[in-house]
């Protein structure tokens, strides 16, 4: 069954759902395709990098949406999105994130704006709809290798403790970011994303001065991208990095270290727990092959079971 790669929904002749195009705007009735190939996304990507104010591992570009011309268009600066072409050496990452990151909107994990398009040559390019720029205007936001004087360099020499540390700091109600962290630390395990590092957190500062949490990004199940991954977080939790428990993350993390209650954490427990059957069938409905459907299956249960979770 052909789906729309913006929201899920069943389509016939065409690419994309009506709904899928009016989350992109409401005038948007058509959408054309990128006008670059995969290969030519990297070598716009490569060409560009140090022109766009987002960088990091994974190629991107910088865009802006042309409801007139019906297209993205790719640019140097001031881009409402960024785009992630298919990587040469991962297999399948346009899907695995978006759908990692559709997985964390069902239990109330705020994403932004996000799904896939299609380029000339038919590849999958994942975008998301950057939350720093709404509008004309920038809103702060400082990721926490900068709150805590790290760089690009040293992003993964800290610890999820660390984590937490800057939220009590920075944090108008840390209290309820706690809980979000909680929850997103969590998400992270069972979905093997082992590459939450510094700048993967980002904290968000309103027009009203408060300060908290930005919206969910770079959710990937890295684990099956890069296969035979041997950590299973990029932060460590009490020293540890592999071999988590529910102990670790529920017991220590959550209670001793968050000092969240017991009710706050069994309520997101039975969340989880409600929400996985679900997962696996929105896993099914996916753009992954069936090969990478069955190993994110297979590790949501691996990881499901080790949170006592089914």
């Amino acid at each position: 069954m052909k789906r729309c790669p913006i929201t899920y929904e069943p389509v016939s002749d065409q690419d994309y759902s009506v709904n899928g195009l009016k989350l992109l705007h409401r005038k948007l009735t058509s959408l054309k395709p990128l006008a670059y190939t995969a290969e030519q996304q990297r070598e716009e990507a490569l060409r560009r990098v140090g022109k766009m104010s987002v960088q990091g591992v994974q190629l991107k570009l910088s865009a802006v949406l042309s409801p007139g011309h019906s297209e993205f268009q790719i640019v140097d600066h001031n881009g409402r999105f960024i785009l992630k072409p298919p990587s040469v050496d991962f297999s399948e990452l346009p899907a695995n994130e978006d759908l990692t990151m559709r997985l964390a909107s069902t239990v109330k994990i705020e994403v932004p704006l996000h799904g896939m398009i299609y380029a000339i040559d038919r590849a999958l390019t994942y975008f998301i709809r950057r939350f720093d720029r709404p509008g004309r205007r920038r809103i702060p936001v400082e990721d926490f290798a900068q709150l805590s004087g790290a760089d690009r360099s040293t992003k993964y020499d800290s610890s999820m403790e660390e984590v937490a540390e800057v939220i009590n700091r920075y944090c108008t109600f840390p209290a309820i970011e706690r809980i979000k962290l909680l929850k997103r630390t969590v998400f992270s395990f069972l979905t093997g994303n082992e590459d939450m590092h510094l700048k993967n957190f980002s904290l968000i500062t309103h027009e009203n001065g408060r300060v908290d949490l930005s919206p969910a990004y770079d959710f990937l199940n890295s684990t099956i991208a890069i296969k035979n991954a041997k950590e299973e977080m990029a932060l460590p939790i009490k020293g540890k990095k592999s071999k988590l428990t529910r102990a670790d993350l529920l017991d220590y993390y959550g209670r001793t270290r968050l000092g969240l209650s017991p009710s706050i954490i069994e309520e997101m427990v039975s969340e989880f727990q409600a929400i996985l059957p679900s997962w696996r069938d929105l896993i099914g409905q996916s753009f992954l092959s069936a090969g990478q459907q069955n190993a994110f299956k297979r590790l949501l249960t691996e990881r499901a079971a080790r949170l006592e979770l089914e």
